[in-house]
C-alpha cells in the first residue's frame, strides 16, 4: 500500500480563523466542531462507576453481555433480525471504523473507495490512508468499475437525506455488481422528524427487506455519541457479514484495537434503555423547531433534513445559491467533504 503526504487537519486549519473571530467584540462563535452538550444520562454514568475494578485486559470482541445487547437492540430499534453475537463488534467510536475500514479490509492502491456527495470527510481520509482513490457519487449507476468499498450515509450527514428501502436495495444490488463492500452509516438513525420518518427510525441497510436475508459483504455502523450524549465515551460498534467482522476483528486483535471494560458496560446500560433516547430525541426537536424557522424568516430553503442533527439550508439567489448547515444538537458542526454544486459545507463528529 502506497501513501502520500496526508492533508493538515480541518480543525487545525481553522485556528487562525478562531484566533481572528475572537479578537472582536462579543468573542467568537465557534462553528468548528459539533459536540454533545446535553448531560450523559444517569443510566450510563452509574453504569461506569459500577464497572471501574477493571484490573484484567478486555477483550477485542467485546463481553458476551455486551455483544448479546447489540444484537437486541438491532432487533429492538432496527427491524434487524437473524444477527448472533457472531455478527457484531463494538469499535472505539465510529470514526475509528470510518478512517480505518478500508486498511481493516486490505484495501490498497489501485483500488476505489466510493461515499457520498456530501459527507463526511473521514471517508476520504480512510482511502488516502491506504493509498487508495475515493470517489464522491450518490447514484449508484455512477459507481466505477475497481470500486471495492461503498459507503452509504443514511440519513445523511449533513444533509439529512434518508434513503429508502428501495433505495438501500437498488445500492446493494450495484455493489454485488461491482463485487464491493457496501457499509451503511447509520449513526443518526434514532434522530427522524418529518414525514414517514417523524416516528420511526430510519431504515437499515441490514434491514431483512433490503439484504433478503444475505448479509454476505454488507456492514453497518452506529454510534451512541448522539442518541445517548457519549461522545467522550468512544462508544460505537458494527454489524453485519460474520466473515467480514471476523476479518476485522483480527486485524483489530493484532493492533490491540479494544474498548475499555467499564466503556462496554456502560454500553450495555445505554442501549438496553430507550427512555433517554426518547428524551434527548424531543430536546433535540425542540430546537429544530426554533432553529428551522428562524432559518426560514431569514430567506433560507430547508431541502432534505428529514433526519438527522443538521439543517441542509441553501441561501437564495442574492447570496449566491450556497449551501450552509446549521445544527440543532446545542453545539456548532464540523468540516464536511462536499462535492455538491454549492460550497462546502459542515458537518458533526463522531
Amino acid at each position: 500500500m502506497a501513501r502520500g503526504e496526508l492533508p493538515d487537519y480541518p480543525w487545525d486549519l481553522m485556528a487562525p480563523y478562531r484566533d481572528r473571530a475572537a479578537s472582536h467584540h462579543g468573542g467568537i462563535v465557534d462553528l468548528s466542531i459539533g459536540s454533545p452538550v446535553d448531560p450523559t444520562p444517569g443510566v450510563v454514568r452509574e453504569a461506569l462507576a459500577a464497572a471501574t475494578n477493571a484490573h484484567a485486559y478486555p477483550t477485542t470482541v467485546g463481553t458476551p453481555k455486551l455483544r448479546a445487547e447489540i444484537v437486541r437492540w438491532f432487533e429492538r430499534r432496527r427491524g434487524v433480525t437473524g444477527l448472533t453475537e457472531a455478527n457484531v463488534l463494538p469499535t472505539i467510536g465510529s470514526k475509528e471504523v470510518v478512517a480505518l475500514l478500508p486498511f481493516l479490509l486490505g484495501l490498497g492502491e489501485g483500488d476505489i473507495v466510493v461515499h457520498p456527495r456530501a459527507a463526511y470527510p473521514s471517508y476520504e481520509m480512510g482511502a488516502v490512508l491506504v493509498g487508495a482513490r475515493s470517489v464522491a457519487a450518490d447514484d449508484p449507476a455512477e459507481w466505477p468499475e475497481g470500486t471495492r468499498l461503498v459507503w452509504v450515509n443514511s440519513p445523511g450527514n449533513p444533509d439529512g437525506r434518508v434513503l429508502t428501502v428501495d433505495e438501500l436495495r437498488a445500492a446493494r444490488a450495484r455493489a454485488r455488481e461491482l463485487g464491493a463492500i457496501i457499509v451503511g452509516d447509520e449513526c443518526y438513525a434514532e434522530l427522524g422528524w418529518e414525514g414517514e420518518w417523524a416516528d420511526r427510525p430510519a431504515p437499515s441497510l441490514l434491514d431483512p427487506a433490503v439484504t433478503d436475508g444475505d448479509r454476505s459483504d454488507i456492514l453497518v455502523i452506529y454510534s451512541l455519541s448522539k442518541q445517548s450524549n457519549m461522545a467522550g465515551y468512544r462508544a460505537a460498534f458494527l454489524a453485519g457479514c460474520r466473515t467480514l467482522v471476523a476479518r476485522i476483528t483480527n486485524v483489530r486483535k493484532h493492533a490491540g484495537l479494544m474498548l475499555p471494560q467499564p466503556l462496554q458496560h456502560a454500553m450495555v446500560a445505554a442501549l438496553a434503555d430507550d427512555v433517554h433516547v426518547a428524551e434527548q430525541k424531543e430536546r433535540y426537536r425542540a430546537r429544530r423547531d426554533r432553529v428551522k424557522p428562524a432559518l426560514e424568516a431569514a430567506g433560507f430553503r430547508i431541502d432534505r433534513s428529514e433526519a438527522g442533527l443538521y439543517l441542509w439550508a441553501t441561501e437564495g439567489a442574492m447570496r449566491g445559491n450556497r449551501s450552509v448547515v446549521s445544527p440543532i444538537s446545542g453545539s456548532s458542526p464540523a468540516p464536511v467533504t462536499s462535492t455538491e454544486s454549492t460550497s462546502p459545507s459542515t458537518s458533526g463528529c463522531r
